[in-house]
């Protein structure tokens, strides 16, 4: 008699990441630390100790300005040519694919201690599209997550598409009859599923989705509040003669970048910024920018803005990004209408990715009983305000945000 097979529902996430599988009938969410179910995707690789910190670990030792390499976002390299490519990581070099399946083998292992059991088959949550419908890279994506997988020890990995997987946690079932739309908010990808609800589970009318997501919205609210405080927007004297030139804005738009921050930390960008703040018609802003390279203080900035993000979600009435991590009271202010206006465009994306969905299964608007959120991103303002005006007839819920896909996954690890 062939042994059992057991399947572990992964939501491997841009920011977050849970798994869960069926226990007695029931969706259970894997521990992954004393009392949280999701886990942070973010490495440290500690120089001093030569470990790699996996999760919240991560984050504390970035924090606790331990000396290493802070990685996260990598989701969104899959399918790039930055995968496959080898990287001194303390004492190895290795590529993102290795890097991740160590991430996906900690959670394998997680689970495995919690449920006494082996988990052999993953099935694992993927966005709509990774970079965008149409784009060659869509196939190398899903290649290479599938290489994450094997290479963490699951022998066979299959992959829904994750708001199906939050359409099959929201309910709907129970509402036979209803056109539901999940609106999955990431931290990379922002993902449509339309479908309607039957006697025999949920139909999937239409899957659709556009490649932005909670980094981008930070990376708007960077590049506006935090690289002018850096020197973006200001000019440099000429080496030679008369003049003046702009500071060039590749570094601060890589800087604002969660995925590229880890690359810039170059001998080659530190001796630029050295020379730009030499030359610098406002050399301080310029020197704030050398000590952001020097003392590897990207990720720092970028947690800052998250922070701030959420203040401004959370009804802080005086809220600002504190960057005291820089220089001392240093601080760039926001306001609820400032955020709107520099998330404007994406509502303008979002919008357009809901109305695209629509039209790929033919249905009106109105026909759009009940609109339901996914994803942690799914909590800025902007995007419900911009859903309400698309279905003002709709009703709108909070699913599990951030375990929706999760717990989709193990529902569906039944079949």
């Amino acid at each position: 008699m062939a042994p059992t097979t057991h399947a572990l529902g992964v939501d491997f996430g841009t920011s977050n990441s849970a798994a869960g599988h069926l226990r007695d009938g029931k969706v259970h969410l894997i521990e992954m630390s004393p009392g949280q179910t999701t886990l942070p995707t973010t490495f440290f690789f500690e120089f001093d100790t030569r470990e790699t910190l996996i999760g919240e670990p991560a984050n504390t030792a970035l924090l606790n300005g331990a000396n290493g390499r802070f990685m996260r976002a990598l989701k969104r390299v899959l399918g790039t040519s930055l995968m496959h490519e080898k990287r001194q990581i303390l004492n190895q070099r290795v590529t993102f694919v290795e890097i991740i399946a160590r991430f996906l083998s900690h959670i394998k292992a997680r689970a495995e201690a919690d449920a006494g059991l082996t988990f052999d088959r993953a099935i694992s949550g993927r966005p709509v599209v990774f970079h965008g419908t149409g784009d060659p890279r869509e196939a190398q994506a899903e290649d290479d997550l599938r290489a994450c997988y094997l290479a963490a020890g699951f022998k066979e990995v299959s992959f829904m598409p994750e708001p199906e997987a939050a359409a099959i946690a929201s309910g709907a079932m129970e509402q036979t009859g209803e056109i539901g739309l999940i609106v999955d908010i990431g931290g990379g990808t922002s993902d449509f599923s339309l479908f309607r609800s039957g006697a025999d589970g949920v139909s999937i009318l239409a899957n659709h989705g556009v490649r932005i997501g909670g980094t981008d919205f930070d990376r708007a609210i960077s590049i506006d509040r935090v690289m002018p405080l850096l020197g973006k927007g200001t000019e440099l004297r000429k080496v030679i003669g008369p003049g003046l030139s702009p500071v060039p804005n590749a570094i601060f738009n890589d800087l604002a970048t969660w995925e590229k921050i880890p690359f810039l930390y170059s001998m080659q960008n530190r001796r630029m910024a050295e020379e730009m703040a030499r030359l610098a018609c406002e050399p301080a802003k310029l020197d704030r920018l050398v000590s952001v390279l020097e003392d590897e203080l990207g990720h720092e900035l970028a947690f800052a803005v998250e922070r701030g993000k959420i203040a401004i979600n959370s009804g802080n009435p005086d809220p600002v990004i504190a960057l005291d991590v820089v220089e001392r009271a240093l601080t760039a202010p926001l306001s609820a209408e400032l955020v709107a206006s520099l998330m404007a465009p994406h509502s303008r994306q979002l919008r357009q990715g809901a109305d695209e969905t629509l039209q790929m299964a033919g249905i009106a608007p109105a026909q759009v009983d009940r609109v339901i959120y996914v994803g942690g991103s799914s909590l800025m303002a902007m995007v419900a305000d911009t859903m309400r005006q698309a279905f003002p007839e709709a009703r709108h819920s909070f699913s599990e945000v951030f375990t929706a896909v999760a717990d989709g996954l193990a529902l569906a690890t039944a079949h």
